[in-house]
C-alpha cells in the first residue's frame, strides 16, 4: 500500500542515456561509479518519492540530490524526474530515458500479486506451489529474491521426493526475514511496509536481534549450530 491507500509500489529507480548527458558528467561518474548532484529547490519532488518501493532510499537527501549510479546507462535514485525539469539541470539538457520510457511521469507498480504462504514458502492451497521474491511477499532487492527463491526451489524438490519441507531458523537472517515478513503483511498497516536485508525496518531489526554481522566466521558458526550448513547440497534432512 501507498500513501492514501493505493495499492502497490512503484519501482524507485530510472535511467537516462549516456550519450544525452554531458560528456564531464559521464567521465565523473564512470570514473567513481556514483555521484551526488544537488538538485536546486525549484527541481525538487518529494511527492514522488512516498511511494516508491525502496524505503532506504526514499528520505530528505535523496529527493534533495539527484544520486546517480553507473550500471551501463545514467541510474539515479528516483523513481521518476519530470523531463521538463531535468533538462533544466546542468548537464540534462539533452537527457532522455530508457529505463523506463515514461521515466518522466512515472514507473513500473509493483506488489499486486502477492501470494498467502507459510514459512516453507508454499503457497496456501495448491499442494505443491511454492513462491519466492516479490510474489512470497514485500521483499524488495535481487538479494531478497535469491534466497527466498532458493528455499522455495529446495522446498519444492523436497515436495517432489516426499521429504518434509525445510524451515529456516529464526536465527538466521533469512529464516527471521521470511517469518517476520508473513506475519507483518497480516497486521493493521504491514502492506505498507517494506522489507529487505540493506536498510529500513528490517536492516534495523536485524541489527535489535543481533543477526546482522559482516563476520563471516561468526555467522558459519551460528549457521552450523542451527544444523544449516551447506544444507542445500541435497534434499536429505
Amino acid at each position: 500500500e501507498r500513501p492514501g491507500g493505493l495499492k502497490g509500489a512503484m519501482s524507485g529507480s530510472a535511467a537516462v542515456a549516456k550519450d544525452t548527458v554531458a560528456r564531464e558528467i559521464v567521465a565523473d561518474l564512470e570514473r567513481t561509479g556514483s555521484l551526488v548532484i544537488p538538485l536546486p529547490a525549484v527541481l525538487q519532488d518529494r511527492g514522488s518519492m512516498q511511494g516508491k518501493v525502496c524505503q532506504q532510499y526514499s528520505g530528505e537527501e535523496f529527493a534533495a540530490n539527484l544520486v546517480l549510479i553507473d550500471n551501463g546507462n545514467v541510474k539515479f535514485i528516483h523513481p521518476y524526474f519530470p523531463l521538463e525539469r531535468l533538462h533544466r539541470l546542468d548537464g540534462f539538457e539533452a537527457a532522455r530515458y530508457v529505463d523506463p520510457y515514461s521515466g518522466g511521469t512515472g514507473n513500473s507498480i509493483r506488489f499486486l500479486g502477492m501470494a498467502p504462504r507459510d514459512d516453507t514458502l508454499k503457497v496456501e492451497g495448491p499442494a505443491n506451489l511454492y513462491c519466492g521474491g516479490e510474489k512470497a511477499g514485500i521483499f524488495v532487492g535481487h538479494i531478497e529474491a535469491v534466497v527466498t527463491g532458493a528455499l522455495a526451489g529446495h522446498n519444492a524438490a523436497r515436495a517432489v521426493l516426499g521429504e518434509q519441507p525445510l524451515r529456516l531458523s529464526r536465527r538466521t537472517a533469512v529464516g527471521e526475514a521470511v517469518a517476520f515478513s508473513r506475519e507483518q503483511m497480516g497486521v493493521s498497516g504491514g502492506l505498507a511496509a517494506r522489507f529487505t536485508f540493506s536498510g529500513s525496518i528490517f536492516f534495523e531489526r536485524m541489527k535489535a536481534l543481533g543477526l546482522y554481522s559482516a563476520d563471516r566466521e561468526a555467522i558459519r558458526r551460528r549457521v552450523e549450530e542451527e544444523g544449516l550448513l551447506r544444507i542445500y547440497d541435497g534434499c536429505a534432512a
